[in-house]
Order: structure tokens, then C-alpha cells, then sequence
């Protein structure tokens, strides 16, 4: 799972965090040639098997502690199917970290883009 790697830079190892997608199958796809794992899921049922697995909450397959990921990519449709369970888990303060990517037919209405959220979290643009 995940692009688990190591660089060295003057002496020194830097692990790489792992990551994860979930969501529609071109996102996925995208990621995977990046070397990122991932699950197609564009269902309820099967967003929220995908999350509870790679969160170690359960589903069908649970992963490994050592396994989960320390960031999990969600597609907004993704995340919108289970905004619920989402909220409450980012609340726990553990990995993975989640954060949410927009579709290939852009931002669905309503979320803000990644400059306007760091414009209202900082109050700096960027």
C-alpha cells in the first residue's frame, strides 16, 4: 500500500509519508501513475468500506496499523458520501490526515478551493 520511500540528503533519512485515494476511478487512476495506491469507490456503501479499512475502523479487509496511511486523499464526491463519519474521525486527531481533491469536473459547489481556505485560515493570499 501507499508509496512508502526513503530519500538520504546530507546524511540524513527522510521517510516519505504514505498516501491513499479514494474516489472516482480517472482520480485514482491519476494517483496510481504517481505511484499512489488507491480504491475506485462512488457509492455510500462503498466509500465508506474503503474509509473504515484504510482508517483500521473495520470494512471487509481491515489494514494494519502499521499500514494506514498517513494521509488519505478523498474526492469531494468521495468525502460528500460520508461528510458524516469524515467530520468525526478529522475530531480523533489521528492518522491519516484527510484531505479532500476536486473531480475532473472541478470544485463541486460550495467547497472553496485550497488558496481561499489558507486566505481564510492565515489571512494571507497566496
Amino acid at each position: 500500500m501507499g508509496n512508502a520511500c526513503s530519500s538520504s540528503h546530507s546524511g540524513f533519512v527522510i521517510n516519505l509519508m504514505k498516501f491513499f485515494t479514494i474516489g472516482q476511478r480517472e482520480i485514482v487512476l491519476a494517483f496510481k501513475m504517481t505511484g499512489i495506491d488507491g480504491v475506485v469507490a462512488e457509492t455510500r456503501e462503498q466509500v465508506l468500506d474503503a474509509f473504515n479499512r484504510i482508517t483500521g475502523k473495520g470494512g471487509t479487509a481491515n489494514v494494519p496499523t502499521d499500514e494506514i496511511p498517513r494521509v488519505l486523499i478523498l474526492t469531494e464526491q468521495a468525502a460528500a458520501l460520508i461528510e458524516e463519519e469524515e467530520i468525526q474521525w478529522q475530531k480523533t486527531g489521528k492518522y491519516p490526515l484527510i484531505v479532500e481533491v476536486p473531480s475532473l469536473d472541478g470544485h463541486m459547489k460550495g467547497h472553496k478551493t485550497l488558496t481561499e481556505a489558507i486566505r481564510e485560515a492565515v489571512g494571507v493570499s497566496v
